[in-house]
C-alpha cells in the first residue's frame, strides 16, 4: 500500500490565485491533483531527455494538392517503420489533409521521425506531441 507524504509549499499570492484558477478551469477536484499532474509532466519531460523508451504523436496539416506530397509522406513513414505504430487521415477540405501517427521508441529516434515528417514542403502545420509508456510513474 502506497503511503502519501504531506508537505507544505510556499507561493507569492498572486500566483497561487492564478494556480487556483487553472485549477478551477481544469476541474480539478483539489490543489493536491494539480500538483500531482505537475510533478508527472516534469518526469515524463526527463524521460524524453533522459532517452527513454517513450511515445508519442506527430500532427500535422498538409495540402494534399501539393505534387508528390503524400509519396513523400508515406516514403518517410516506411523509412521509420518500427516508430510509427498508427495512423489515422482525415480529410478537412477539398485542399487539405490531417494526419495523426503514433510514434513509440526513444525520443531521440521519435523526434528524428518528428523533424522529417514536418519538414517536408507542404505540410502546413505540425506538432510533436511527447508522452509516457506510463511505466514508473505513480
Amino acid at each position: 500500500m502506497e503511503t502519501l507524504a504531506r508537505f507544505g509549499v510556499s507561493l507569492d499570492r498572486h500566483l497561487l490565485l492564478e494556480f487556483d484558477r487553472l485549477i478551477e478551469r481544469r476541474k480539478y477536484t483539489n490543489r493536491s491533483e494539480a500538483i500531482r499532474d505537475l510533478i508527472r509532466d516534469s518526469l515524463v519531460g526527463q524521460e524524453w531527455d533522459e532517452n527513454k523508451e517513450t511515445v508519442a504523436t506527430i500532427t500535422f496539416v498538409y495540402d494534399h494538392h501539393v505534387p508528390d506530397l503524400a509519396r513523400k509522406l508515406v516514403h518517410i513513414q516506411h523509412d521509420f517503420q518500427g516508430h510509427i505504430m498508427a495512423g489515422m487521415h482525415v480529410h478537412l477540405d477539398h485542399d487539405h489533409c490531417l494526419e495523426v501517427l503514433v510514434a513509440r521508441g526513444k525520443g531521440a529516434a521519435i523526434r528524428k521521425v518528428a523533424d522529417a515528417l514536418l519538414s517536408v514542403k507542404g505540410v502546413k502545420h505540425g506538432k510533436l506531441t511527447m508522452t509516457t509508456t506510463g511505466k514508473g510513474l505513480r
